[in-house]
């Protein structure tokens, strides 16, 4: 009951240079005992080995970045592939090939890639979770992402395809957050060396990046309706109606008292066609 490792007589098998060693799985998870508050029960604290506590992925998805529950499924998204993982249960096949599920032992079951050969590289910040829908980037194809019921949906393809391909590679850090005020999906590119940083919206109801903003956050977030975000340490609450129109983070350096509001029409050819336009 130490709190360290002697070798003592009861060591019956031998230790390499050094002792214990950190190890970093990339490519799979490990998790401990059973938490039940209500029972009073707390085993965060135990990893046996005689218990099937590990749950290995392809390596050739990638290392994994970032996890998430939805439902009784764990999304897992590497590098270069986006899994769900069926949590407390396990997908059995018949003879005839038809599917039943049934409760097993195992705490993490199949893992079942989505279709699409998308991940979400290195940029785990850019994740965010609204409802049933998951937005989050994908810098190494250049690409935006939607995970939806109906899988996986390049979002960047709605008129943006050529811009994000072309600015997701410049910058190191992709920040996203959604703004339930608004129904947006805010995208915010920073730390790049030569290129400014910006922040650009997707609204769903128009499937269609809507806006450029002037606020440039460190981090954002939604809470009981309000949106804030996050710049030097400091939270800020947007909409907030005692404050002036497009005056954001007042007295930080770089951010104008006042940013004007801009609309940039692109009209196709032939002009003496009557158009009808759905979305400003």
């Amino acid at each position: 009951n130490l709190q360290y490792i002697l070798n003592g007589v009861k060591v019956s098998t031998t230790l390499e240079e050094g002792g214990y060693k950190e190890e970093h799985r990339k490519y799979g998870l490990i998790y401990s005992g059973l938490y039940n508050s209500i029972g009073g029960i707390n085993n965060l604290n135990q990893f046996i080995q005689a218990e099937k506590i590990t749950k290995d992925i392809n390596p050739t998805y990638g290392s994994i970045q970032k996890l998430h529950t939805r439902d009784s499924d764990l999304i897992t998204l590497c590098e270069d592939k986006v899994l769900r993982i069926q949590a407390n249960k396990d997908a059995l096949y018949n003879a005839d090939g038809n599917m039943q599920v049934t409760a097993t032992h195992n705490v993490l079951g199949q893992a079942i890639p989505f279709v699409g050969e998308y991940g979400i590289s290195k940029n785990p910040e850019s994740f965010v979770s609204e409802a049933y829908r998951s937005y989050f980037t994908d810098k190494q194809r250049g690409a935006v992402m939607r995970l939806s019921k109906d899988g996986l949906t390049p979002i960047s393809m709605h008129g943006m395809k050529d811009w994000f391909r072309d600015n997701l590679k410049l910058y190191n850090r992709l920040i996203g957050s959604y703004d339930d005020r608004n129904d947006e999906y805010n995208l915010t590119l920073r730390q790049a060396i030569s290129v400014p940083p910006k922040t650009v919206s997707f609204k769903e109801d128009v499937k269609g990046w809507v806006s450029f903003k002037s606020f440039v956050p460190e981090n954002a977030i939604s809470c009981a309706s309000n949106y804030f975000t996050i710049l030097g340490g400091k939270l800020y609450k947007h909409y907030d109606e005692s404050k002036n129109r497009n005056t954001f983070y007042s007295g930080v350096a770089n951010y104008p008292e006042y940013t004007e509001s801009s609309v940039t029409v692109l009209l196709n050819e032939s002009p003496g066609s009557v158009k009808s336009f759905h979305t400003l």
